[in-house]
């Protein structure tokens, strides 16, 4: 079966040119850095699948567990006072979020 002198020509444009398009452009200096999930982002994402009280018992167990760990955090790096609420709050996630 022979192709048509078109379709190879085609082709072979293709092959040449799919590579450059293909490659993903280097990272310019103001790229914007993602940001880490948050602890309470964690817990949301733990308790996708459930409903209900189920739910509700699980946030508050995940959120109870991430303050802890971010009081434990603050307290090994001797963060005190009002300075100890607001890493815990950034830590945790909760900056700004309603509590429930």
């Amino acid at each position: 079966m022979k192709l048509p002198f078109a379709a190879l020509a085609a082709a072979l444009v293709c092959l040449t040119v799919a590579p450059v398009f293909a490659q993903t452009p280097p990272a310019s200096p103001t790229a914007t850095v993602p940001v880490p999930a948050t602890k309470r982002v964690n817990c949301l994402a733990t308790t996708q699948n459930l409903q209900g009280q189920d739910k509700r018992d699980q946030m508050q167990l995940c959120m109870a567990q991430a303050r802890l760990d971010c009081l434990k955090q603050a307290i090994d790096q001797k963060v005190v006072g009002e300075a100890r609420k607001a890493a815990i709050k950034t830590c945790v996630g909760t900056e700004g979020a309603e509590q429930n």
